[in-house]
């Protein structure tokens, strides 16, 4: 069932659907999402903040809220003294998070650490000052491969990589989720200075197979 739709900012239209409980987000038709398949964003979001658990007044960038499971996550890691900045390029997103999806995971947005972006992930890196975050994690779009919005491929470039590793705290930790290997982005990764390892992570707890990656940058 066909609960909302919204349109990118490119015109690409994105429908929110609800069947037996489940909810999923598609772009033109083909899923970005689903409830019931998370173990890569749930995973992306305890390797973001692993190394910040003890960290006084951590602060960590999440980008990308999706149906919010990485978010809860991350507040599930913190300390009460924590700040976390979630950027989310499509307000539509942010209004079903806090409407048709409340029982969900809405109300993690409700979280007093909790500072959202309604905007480019890309500015809030732009904009932040030389080693703000203890962590930043980034499941934008289908990972260094644009499909929502043709800007989002800009973060993953050389000059976006050097962006990220600017607003990072020494010894800080970038996140990054893909759809596929991307021996490319490894690459500039490593260029940029970082030392990589791509984590397999799975669609749901029980599948047999990795099916993602995560590009873990320190």
């Amino acid at each position: 069932m066909t609960l909302a739709e919204a349109r990118t900012h490119e015109g690409r239209r994105l429908v929110l659907s609800e069947q037996d409980g489940a909810f999923a987000i598609s772009l033109n038709g083909q899923e970005l999402m689903h409830s019931r398949a998370h173990a890569s964003e749930d995973l992306l979001g305890k390797l973001g903040v692993e190394l910040s658990k003890t960290t006084p007044a951590a602060r960590v960038m999440v980008g990308g809220l999706g149906l919010g499971f990485t978010l809860v996550q991350v507040l599930a890691g913190l300390e009460s003294d924590a700040v976390v900045d979630v950027a989310e390029l499509l307000p539509a997103v942010v209004d079903w998070n806090r409407s048709y999806l409340q029982g969900l995971n809405g109300t993690a947005l409700d979280d007093s650490r909790v500072q959202l972006h309604v905007g480019d992930a890309a500015k809030l890196i732009q904009k932040a000052k030389p080693g703000t975050y203890d962590a930043v994690m980034l499941d934008l779009d289908n990972g260094p491969v644009a499909m929502v919005a043709s800007s989002n491929k800009n973060i993953y470039s050389k000059m976006g990589l050097l962006g990220v590793k600017r607003v990072l705290k020494p010894g800080g930790r970038a996140i990054f989720w893909s759809a596929s290997i991307d021996a490319a982005f490894e690459t500039r990764l490593k260029n940029a200075g970082f030392s990589v390892e791509a984590v397999p992570a799975k669609v749901h707890a029980r599948a047999k197979r990795d099916s993602y990656i995560l590009y873990v940058a320190e």
